[in-house]
């Protein structure tokens, strides 16, 4: 029954909560042509349309550039917060400790994550808590007219901004020393490879890091930089081939398997590996920080689902949450009782 409605649907262009993907959208994009970001909205969009969420059970959040703007451009129906340069990680740890059966996505860049935000990134990654974090890496504040982020190469050269002097941040290692719980990287330019990961991410139980690279064609398009088009078209190295499979379908694998490496998530969902040649286990902490290194070595993009652990509780695991979210409770709910005031009192 539940295949033919999924028939049914995919002809109408209608998924299983009956929204089209028009549901999905958001306004008409204000950035500029070509821009990676566009295309990392689109995925989202595409993303919660397969995956059959309500956009009323997301809720977005965003701090200040280029990348924050790009929450407007998606889900037109659920609820957004654009919050203060770097401050985004604060305000969603408290949206959803206040509401916890939401669904989190917050949408922020390299300026606001790895420059000002660095220290609540930092903190949101070791209390875990349940939130989609998508990071439009493109190595320059595209916002006020490109100068170097903290992720920009060094020796990079830019129009009228001189020559970049520092080491970059690597954002991926950053949460993997921060202890994240899912960490990936991908290019803006593999919409199929991010479109997999939002997925994978948003069926997470806990904080799920996306470090996509997503080009600036204004301020940082030259080939040799490692946020261009070019060099990570030249330079893209895939873990795996990845497929995200919700729990409530029917797994179906057309490879030998010996071919396949499954990782099942906390909710029982499942993430499907097809292995390129390479031996890699995403379960493995150290091995995932031995790839980005290999990968910072030799100069090459690295990408795909780096690390995961479904394991770790998730901050709302950890607390003993009333059953109703916080935010939902009335006032009668939330007051004690008189004779629990009275029976507290009498033991001072």
């Amino acid at each position: 029954m539940t295949e033919q409605i999924e028939a049914q649907g995919k002809r109408s262009g209608v998924n299983l909560v009956g929204l089209t993907k028009m549901d999905y959208k958001g306004n008409p994009s204000t950035l500029c042509q070509g821009c990676g970001h566009n295309s990392i909205s689109s995925q989202i969009i595409a993303a919660c349309f397969e995956l059959n969420v309500h956009p009323e059970e997301v809720v977005k959040f965003s701090g200040i550039g280029c990348s924050s703007k790009s929450a407007y451009y998606f889900l037109n129906r659920s609820f957004g917060f654009n919050g203060l340069h770097g401050r985004m990680p604060s305000l969603a740890t408290g949206a959803l400790f206040a509401d916890y059966t939401l669904k989190g996505l917050g949408v922020s860049g390299d300026g606001d994550t790895a420059s000002i935000g660095l220290g609540q990134f930092k903190h949101l990654l070791r209390r875990n808590m349940k939130l989609v974090y998508i990071i439009e890496n493109n190595g320059v504040y595209g916002l006020t007219k490109g100068q170097f982020s903290a992720t920009a190469d060094q020796g990079l050269e830019l129009k009228s901004h001189g020559v970049n002097p520092y080491m970059p941040v690597d954002i991926a290692w950053e949460a993997l020393i921060g202890h994240a719980t899912f960490v990936a990287r991908s290019f803006a330019g593999d919409p199929k490879q991010v479109k997999e990961l939002i997925k994978a991410a948003l069926n997470h139980n806990g904080v799920a890091v996306l470090d996509i690279i997503s080009p600036c064609v204004t301020f940082n398009n030259i080939d040799q930089a490692t946020q261009s088009y070019v060099w990570g078209k030249d330079h893209e190295t895939a873990l795996h081939e990845l497929s995200f499979v919700p729990r409530a379908e029917e797994i179906l694998v057309e490879y030998n398997e010996n071919e396949v490496k499954e990782v099942q998530l906390h909710d029982g969902s499942t993430i499907l590996l097809k292995k390129l040649g390479r031996d890699y286990d995403p379960t493995d902490r150290s091995a995932a920080i031995t790839i980005l290194e290999e990968s910072n070595a030799c100069q090459c993009l690295i990408t795909g689902l780096i690390y995961i652990n479904p394991n770790q509780p998730s901050m709302v695991d950890m607390y003993n949450l009333t059953e109703k979210p916080l935010n939902r409770l009335t006032e009668v709910e939330l007051r004690p009782k008189r004779e629990t005031l009275l029976e507290l009192n009498n033991t001072f």
